[in-house]
């Protein structure tokens, strides 16, 4: 009988946890190791005060049957994972200057709900939604559409950026600010985030939005279960300080209790500098490690989440996108004075149809400059300046949401806070950062994180290699397991998925 082959991921969030169940079923004896309590990354959720709430993946697309993201979710065994839909005549809802404009499922809804905002752009908005609609197309892995590509259209959309598209499309500046309300998502910045990102998104949300009932842990602890039942582990409180190579390749992992975990192929599911930190062999070129210790990354973010007194507070089955400077671009240049420039209010799903919420949060952007005194300070021993600073930021915030929900602030029963070294602490993003490495056309190839390394069993996968969001990780996954499975066998294994 033929020896397994020991994989050792490092990290517990969506990819190296789906990586984990692609692997382990083909054979690969896997260990994934997670430094902290829990496992999950950004798919996990808390409670305080009998509350839940969640800490990054809020809500999905393309999750109605025959979409992309239900076709994977079925290929890694998430097919029984409970969801509910968002309103599909208003998924979004996008507030500029005090008026509201909905987003629609589905191109016609769509096209038929913005052009009613906007009567004399018809023609473009549904130009608009077909260029989209093709870019995404154009990806066989956001189509799962193998060996079908166009990569002519994929390279133009990723080295021209998002106003510079709608610049060419639209005439009325009201409608490109409208159309961009959603980019808190993707933390996207003028003049440097790539069309091709907003265009992923946006045909991701459009085709179907859906919250994950009772919270996205549940993704975490499925995948988990799964790796386990193809005899792989899954192991917390265990993080790793170095990855050990010979002259040739990797060897294993050290973790931080002196342990060895030996291993003929490693998988990084972590943040590439964070990776660099771990590395001291000569396989790795010193510009390469210098350019991924220094990639930019995206803003990070404040948050407010909210326990509602029962019965108080309908159920909001739509995500709110409110910005008060005037346009969504820009709201991460901020003052003391001009915070918070806009914020994304969403309740927590906590069954299938709910009528009143039990749980909110409210977030905004949130430079880690911000909260900078207070680093390498542990959590719950900021001192009193910190909770200072969160309580008055959280007042800002709970403000500015009860001027478009009068009476909120009478419906909260308690609230609680996480600042960027919130985010830094529980799901290990560097800086606090929102999602990961900053995609910046004026980079070109500088800012991207390739899947492979010069170690030859050492892989990346994660948010930062390919897309963050629950398809762009999964879709990373991918990419990084077709180094070991090839696409065909991956692509092969969806398809018998669906039988």
């Amino acid at each position: 009988m033929m020896k397994r082959k020991k994989c050792v991921i490092i990290g517990s969030g969506l990819g190296g946890l789906s990586c984990g169940v692609m692997l382990s079923r083909n054979g690969y004896d896997v260990t994934v190791i997670e430094q902290n309590d829990r496992i999950g990354g950004c798919l996990q959720c808390f409670s305080r005060r009998g509350a839940r709430f969640e800490t990054g993946m809020h809500f999905i697309g393309s999750a109605s049957p025959g979409q992309t993201l239900h076709r994977l979710m079925r290929f890694l065994g998430l097919g029984d994972i409970p969801l509910s839909r968002l309103d599909p005549l208003a998924y979004d809802i996008v507030s500029i200057g005090g008026d509201r404009f909905r987003f629609a499922n589905g191109r016609e809804a769509f096209v038929s709900q913005m052009s009613a905002y906007f009567p004399r752009e018809t023609d473009n908005i549904a130009r608009y939604h077909d260029i989209v609609e093709e870019i995404s197309q154009a990806s066989s892995l956001h189509s799962l559409r193998y060996a079908e590509s166009d990569v002519a259209v994929s390279t133009y959309y990723q080295t021209v950026s998002i106003n510079e598209v709608l610049d060419s499309l639209f005439d009325d500046p009201l409608l490109k600010d409208v159309i961009v309300g959603n980019l808190p998502l993707y933390a996207a910045e003028k003049d440097k985030t790539p069309f091709s990102q907003h265009a992923f998104i946006m045909d991701f949300y459009n085709q179907s939005a859906y919250r994950i009932v009772g919270g996205s842990d549940a993704v975490a602890d499925s995948l988990a279960a799964s790796v386990r039942d193809a005899g792989g582990e899954v192991v917390t409180r265990c993080r790793a300080v170095r990855i050990v190579c010979d002259d040739s390749r990797a060897t294993g992992v050290l973790t931080a209790d002196g342990d060895f975990i030996p291993a003929d192929l490693v998988i990084a599911a972590i943040h590439p500098a964070r990776v660099m930190e771990m590395l001291d062999t000569r396989l790795i070129r010193p510009a390469f490690r210098q350019r991924m210790s220094a990639l930019r990354n995206t803003t990070a973010g404040f948050s407010v989440y909210l326990k509602f007194k029962p019965g108080r507070v309908p159920y909001l089955n739509s995500n709110y996108y409110s910005f008060n400077a005037g346009s969504p671009w820009g709201c991460e240049n901020y003052t003391e004075a001009s915070w918070p420039k806009g914020y994304l209010y969403m309740h927590f799903c906590d069954s299938p149809s709910p009528a009143y919420a039990s749980s909110g949060v409210i977030l905004s952007y949130m430079k880690m400059d911000d909260v900078a005194r207070w680093a390498g300070t542990s959590v719950g021993r900021r001192g009193a300046d910190y909770e200072d600073f969160k309580r008055r930021k959280a007042e800002l915030l709970i403000d500015e949401v009860e001027r478009e929900f009068p009476g909120l602030r009478d419906s909260i029963e308690c609230w609680f806070t996480a600042s960027p070294l919130t985010y830094l602490d529980y799901t290990g993003t560097q800086d606090g950062s929102m999602y990961g490495v900053a995609k910046d056309i004026t980079l070109g190839a500088a800012c991207r994180v390739p899947h492979k390394t010069k170690v030859p069993n050492l892989l990346l996968t994660g948010q930062n290699v390919n897309s963050h969001g629950m398809l762009g990780v999964l879709v990373g996954s991918i990419v990084t397991c077709s180094e070991l499975l090839t696409v065909q066998k991956i692509y092969r294994q969806i398809m018998e998925s669906e039988k």
